[in-house]
C-alpha cells in the first residue's frame, strides 16, 4: 500500500497481480473506503491477467483530508424548501443553488486520471461502485482517451425522474452519527445503516459486519467532514445523460434487484443512455458487495474489459 502524490492531494493506493499487465482501475463510492472492495473480486481479476489498482478516494480513509476547503452551507441547503437529496426522483437538482462547494464529481474524476498520470499508466479499464460509479462515468467522458472500458456498479446517470431511495434507506443514510464517538458506539451504527442496505438474499452475518467496520475503525479513516463534502459533490452533479451518450467504450452497467438507496431504474435508464452498453441485474442485490456474488462482479468487469 502506498501513498501516491497527485498534485497537492496523496491518495492511499493499493496494487495487485503482475506489473505491466492491463490495469483495471476501481474507484469506491460514498464514504467508502478501497478496502470494501472484495479481495476475492480482486482476485479473481488479477488471475485473468490485469494489473488492479484501487485507492481511497479525497477526504475518505486514509488519503488527502480536504478540510482546509471547509464544509458547504448545509444549514442554508436544508433549509431550502428546493432541496434535493441526492438521489433521482427529488426535484429539482441542487446544481443552480448559491452555494459553496469545495469540490466536485468532475474533480474526484480528476484525481482518478491524475492517479494513473503518477503510475505512468496511458490508460485503464475504470470499474466504479455507487458514487464511484458516477466518478467512473466522468471518467469515461471527460478523460475518454484514458477509459478502455466502463463498468458502472449500483449506479445513477443523475436523471432527476427516476425513483427515489426507501424511506429506510434515506433514513439510514442521513440518520445523524451516534451521540458517542467511541470505537464501538461508531461500529453499532455503522453495522445497522449497513443492514438496511444490504442485499436482502444474501445478507452479511452481523459478526462479519461488525469485522469488517472495526477494520475500518481502526485503520484510522473515520471522517465525517469528508463524507460531508462528497455528498454534495454528489447533491451538485446534476444530469449527466447528455455525458453519457458521448461514450464509446465498451461499457457494462450492473445494478441489483432489490437495491434500496439507488434504485435499479437507475442503472436501467444509465445503460439505456449510453451508446451498446450492456446492462446486467442481480435478483436479491441491494447496495453492498456479498461474497456470494463475487463471481457475478468478476464477470460483469471482465465481459466490460474483454470487448475492448
Amino acid at each position: 500500500m502506498s501513498l501516491i502524490s497527485i498534485g497537492q492531494l496523496e491518495l492511499k493506493t493499493v496494487f495487485y497481480g503482475t506489473p505491466g499487465s492491463p490495469v483495471i482501475l476501481l474507484i469506491q463510492g460514498l464514504g467508502t473506503p478501497l478496502t470494501r472492495w472484495p479481495t476475492a473480486l480482486i482476485e479473481q481479476l488479477a488471475a485473468a491477467g490485469f494489473r488492479v489498482i484501487a485507492f481511497d478516494n479525497r477526504d475518505i480513509g486514509l488519503s488527502s483530508r480536504m478540510d482546509a476547503l471547509g464544509l458547504p452551507d448545509v444549514q442554508q441547503m436544508m433549509g431550502l424548501q428546493s432541496f434535493a437529496l441526492p438521489f433521482p426522483g427529488m426535484l429539482p437538482a441542487l446544481s443552480a443553488l448559491p452555494t459553496s462547494l469545495p469540490y466536485t464529481l468532475a474533480d474526484m474524476a480528476a484525481d482518478a486520471v491524475g492517479l494513473l498520470d503518477a503510475l505512468g499508466v496511458s490508460a485503464a479499464h475504470i470499474v466504479g461502485a455507487s458514487l464511484g460509479g458516477m466518478v467512473a462515468q466522468l471518467v469515461a467522458t471527460h478523460h475518454s482517451e484514458r477509459c478502455l472500458s466502463l463498468t458502472s456498479i449500483m449506479s445513477s446517470s443523475g436523471n432527476p425522474l427516476l425513483p427515489p431511495p426507501t424511506p429506510a434507506a434515506l433514513h439510514a443514510l442521513f440518520a445523524p452519527l451516534p451521540g458517542e464517538r467511541d470505537e464501538a458506539s461508531l461500529i453499532k451504527d455503522s453495522i445497522w445503516r449497513q443492514k438496511v442496505l444490504m442485499s436482502p438474499a444474501y445478507p452479511t452475518p452481523d459478526e462479519e459486519l461488525r469485522a469488517m467496520f472495526t477494520a475500518e475503525y481502526r485503520r484510522g479513516g473515520f471522517h465525517p467532514a469528508g463524507v460531508i463534502r462528497q455528498l454534495f459533490a454528489l447533491l451538485t452533479a446534476g444530469d449527466r445523460r447528455m455525458q453519457l451518450m458521448t461514450i464509446r467504450v465498451p461499457t457494462v452497467v450492473l445494478h441489483g434487484i432489490d437495491d434500496p438507496l439507488i434504485n435499479v431504474a437507475c442503472g436501467r435508464d444509465t445503460a439505456a443512455v449510453i451508446p451498446n452498453a450492456e446492462f446486467r441485474t442481480i435478483p436479491g442485490m441491494g447496495h453492498d458487495f456479498p461474497d456470494a456474488l463475487t463471481g457475478e462482479f468478476a464477470s460483469a468487469i471482465l465481459s466490460a474489459v474483454q470487448r475492448y
